[in-house]
């Protein structure tokens, strides 16, 4: 079976969505998949054809294209699309998340009908209080698609609720990754260290775990808050961490490679995630895949990671007063926070495996090939239509 794998971007960006694709289309070919995957150029250098582990990867001026409005090169582009999926003929689309490439995609369904499955991911859905229009680039792609995956049972429900024609066609497939060679080590009890994962943006709350850190630090003068990652809140995380009188007790490392994520974990006596909106959570996985307990708030997709007193403690979103006195809590009992994060790992790899991940999409990728006609429910749009 041949699939032509859609991705906004690929390896080596090095995002979640693009981390689990990467993983993903290597295990697909092993299992006698032919696989292309269609990506876009962004600020790397990089050639428009290469292969990543023996699959043909298609790079594209998707962006450069839409954001300069040059017909000749939406034409160009355009046709080269056209001229790929004939040529590759795929017996599946699977479009891993939606940006704005996919609107080539959808520009040149009739090329090569072929039926399409959509995987959402966090980070493309607007702010639940705000009302989702039918002719967006996300509702056409949602409506025009054979069947949808989400990877959690809140974001399904989410796009139901605003899409509705999926609800027949729609189904959750949990994020996964593949389990590291490395064991986990006991948690640290003598210096305790808190860490939080992930890019420093407003979303992940990591301004509520330096307020909630501040109101403990005088309790466990030996703990240590420990950020990890980059972004464009940085500037303003470590002012703050200056003002409340926090340089010394936190340490801002920046990015870590992913493969070097279960080295870190193992650092770690517990995992903060204050996030203000989760579609599923990979740090949480990561951590319980290492053995730590994790306390996160009440968002999303977290609660079906984090299982509240089980493996690891739920808190509410923006309630920095209790997300101290869970840490105060773990950090009192540490036999406690040992049994969580031995429970989490029990259950990451009972029901986040990464063999289960992979068998639920080969089971589907064979359904859709085999039973359903290539979609066709909206007609094809045009960029200013979407985009405008």
């Amino acid at each position: 079976m041949r699939i032509l794998f859609w991705s906004e971007l690929f390896w080596p960006y090095i995002g979640g969505v693009e981390i689990l694709g990467t993983q993903l289309v290597p295990v697909l070919r092993e299992r006698g998949y032919e696989v292309i995957v269609v990506t876009s150029h962004l600020y790397l250098d990089l050639p428009d054809g290469e292969r990543y582990k023996g699959i043909p990867v298609h790079r594209f001026p998707f962006r450069a294209a839409l954001v300069t409005s040059n017909v000749d090169q939406l034409v160009e582009v355009r046709q080269r699309i056209v001229n790929l999926k004939r040529t590759f003929a795929a017996d599946l689309v699977h479009i891993n998340a939606v940006g704005p490439s996919v609107l080539f995609h959808l520009d040149t369904r009739k090329a090569h009908p072929a039926p399409s499955l959509v995987t959402m991911h966090q980070g493309e859905l607007p702010a639940a209080a705000e009302p989702v229009r039918r002719d967006t680039l996300l509702t056409q792609t949602l409506r025009s698609a054979n069947w949808v995956t989400c990877v959690s049972s809140a974001l399904l429900a989410y796009v139901r609720q605003v899409v509705v024609e999926t609800v027949p066609r729609s189904s959750v497939i949990y994020n996964s990754l593949e389990a590291s060679r490395l064991l986990p080590t006991p948690l640290p009890i003598e210096a305790p260290r808190l860490l939080c994962l992930g890019r420093l943006v407003p979303s992940k709350g990591f301004d509520l775990a330096l307020t909630a850190f501040a109101s403990i630090v005088d309790r466990f003068p030996r703990a240590r808050l420990v950020i990890v990652g980059d972004g464009p809140a940085r500037p303003e995380l470590e002012r703050q961490s200056a003002a409340l009188g926090l340089a010394d007790r936190v340490d801002f490392v920046g990015w870590v490679a992913p493969d070097k994520v279960p080295e870190l974990m193992n650092t770690a006596t517990m995992v903060i995630m204050p996030s203000r909106y989760e579609a599923f959570g990979m740090v949480a996985l990561e951590a319980a895949m290492m053995a730590r307990p994790i306390i996160a708030t009440r968002v999303g997709g977290l609660p079906e990671v984090v299982m509240h007193q089980q493996t690891g403690l739920l808190v509410e979103k923006e309630d920095s007063k209790a997300l101290a006195e869970a840490i105060s809590f773990l950090l009192t009992h540490l036999d406690t926070a040992a049994q969580l994060g031995a429970e989490a790992r029990r259950r990451a790899q009972e029901i986040f495996s990464w063999k289960r991940h992979v068998d639920a999409y080969d089971a589907l990728y064979k359904r859709l090939a085999s039973e359903l006609p290539c979609a066709d429910a909206a007609e094809s749009p045009s960029p200013r239509r979407i985009l405008g």
